[in-house]
């Protein structure tokens, strides 16, 4: 959000269907999203892409080979599984800031539970 306002390109990658899970999370809401996600998701283009399939982590590699940054907060572990872990991503952009944001751990039996958190910088 913060560098989409300072004129970056934000590209969000969502899931296809249903997308965020924030779009509907209100009210209040204008149309059909919620104020909440709109306020959040400004100044973002958003894509749906399946991650979960070889094409779609294919489409997010050739994505990340030409970013400067790449943002994800899933499970610890998740998108290694799926080869679009740090090491996976540093292979094929070397120069790009991989942030890895995820919610809080406990304890090791609530380490594969997601979390939304609110997240201050």
């Amino acid at each position: 959000m913060n560098l989409g306002d300072l004129g970056a390109e934000v590209i969000k990658v969502e899931k296809p269907g249903t997308g965020d899970d924030t779009r509907a999370w209100g009210p209040p809401f204008a149309g059909t999203e919620s104020v909440y996600f709109l306020s959040v998701n400004r100044n973002k283009k958003s894509i749906a892409i399946n991650m979960k399939n070889s094409r779609g982590a294919k489409l997010i590699r050739e994505l990340a080979a030409v970013s400067d940054v790449f943002v994800e907060n899933y499970v610890p572990g998740k998108l290694a599984e799926i080869g679009l872990g740090y090491e996976d991503i540093e292979k094929i952009a070397p120069h790009i800031v991989y942030c890895s944001i995820t919610g809080i751990v406990v304890s090791v039996i609530y380490f594969l539970y997601s979390t939304y958190v609110m997240k201050v910088v």
